[in-house]
């Protein structure tokens, strides 16, 4: 599995689990610390953590073992590395504190349309 595909797969895993503005931003060319960056928000610490569980299960099925995982206990920022993707699950508050999309603006946000599901009316 490619970075970009790693990271796609993890963002319609978020969107599975009903995660909010999703956004995969690559950054492989304004710093060295991975390819990409998965970004979600979650609207409680019991979401957030069902986010983050679901996204190592899925892609531990699809063969990719995450290298490291931060925040576990706190609930409201989990970070999951992949080496090459780090997933970044937020809770409103600590997305807007810590306002990673801001902090990586120079990355290429990449348009992840076609895995997302759309809203139904």
């Amino acid at each position: 599995m490619t970075s970009l595909e790693l990271a796609k797969e993890a963002a319609k895993t978020l969107d599975s689990k009903r995660g909010s503005d999703i956004k995969v931003i690559k950054v492989e060319e304004v710093s060295v610390i991975a390819d990409y960056f998965v970004i979600a928000t979650g609207h409680s610490s019991t979401q957030v953590k069902a986010m983050a569980d679901a996204v190592e299960y899925t892609l531990k099925e699809a063969g990719e073992n995450v290298s490291h995982i931060e925040g576990h206990r706190n609930d409201s920022w989990i970070l999951l590395d992949y080496i090459d993707v780090i997933v970044h699950v937020f809770s409103e508050e600590s997305r807007e504190y810590y306002d990673l999309d801001r902090m990586w603006a120079d990355g290429e946000e990449i348009d992840i349309s076609d895995v997302l599901v759309e809203e139904k009316a």
